[in-house]
């Protein structure tokens, strides 16, 4: 089983979206003295699992600005507007091209405040105890991102088009998922309703 262990992880973080239904570029949110995407950014290079790539689309210049100050590359998906699925293509493609030993990769969003370092490492360690290709967060009796893919998988993340994320091979492949608990993984902004109550919740 060893050979199915994941030795070289890149981490895409998703951020190309218009953010249409909170009417602002969620990604630049004010939270705790960071955006919401400098937090992604700082967790993602912090835990030090390998190189981080931001994938940008909408407002492509001020979220770069926002991170060119972190150890994070910054690519910009020219078909953002076709959905979800584009940017993870793009993020990909290049984590790839550019680290090509890549045998994993963690897919995590711009918008969920409560990631941390060390459930991205539980991420890894799941991955390495179980050998499964795919390791997803659990909350809200579902599973989502972030989410772990081992390269096996890497073909049919690239063939995913639409507003299909991730989620929709996890849940097709579901005896091939191991799963971490994350308690507030369902928190993230889509509208002013849920930014409201992440500040209310302090």
């Amino acid at each position: 089983m060893l050979e199915n262990i994941i030795h070289h992880c890149g981490i895409i973080v998703l951020a190309a979206g218009a953010s249409t239904r909170l009417g602002k570029p969620k990604q630049l949110l004010p939270y705790k003295g960071r955006t919401l995407l400098q937090h992604s950014a700082d967790t993602a290079g912090n835990a030090m699992i390998g190189p981080v790539v931001i994938v940008a689309g909408c407002d492509a210049g001020l979220i770069s600005q926002q991170v060119n100050d972190r150890p994070v590359t910054i690519v910009t998906n020219e078909h953002w507007q076709s959905g979800m699925a584009s940017s993870i293509v793009c993020g990909l493609r290049f984590l790839l091209s550019t680290q090509p030993e890549t045998d994993g990769v963690i897919i995590m969003m711009s918008d969920q405040p409560f990631v941390t370092c060390a459930l991205l490492h539980d991420l890894i360690n799941a991955q390495h105890q179980t050998a499964k290709p795919m390791v997803a967060c659990s909350y809200n009796n579902t599973i989502g991102v972030p989410a772990l893919f081992y390269k096996t998988i890497f073909p049919q993340l690239l063939h995913l088009s639409g507003d299909a994320g991730a989620r929709k091979i996890l849940q097709q492949q579901m005896p091939n998922v191991a799963t971490v608990s994350f308690a507030k993984g369902d928190v993230d902004i889509d509208t002013p309703e849920d930014y409201g109550k992440l500040i209310q919740s302090g």
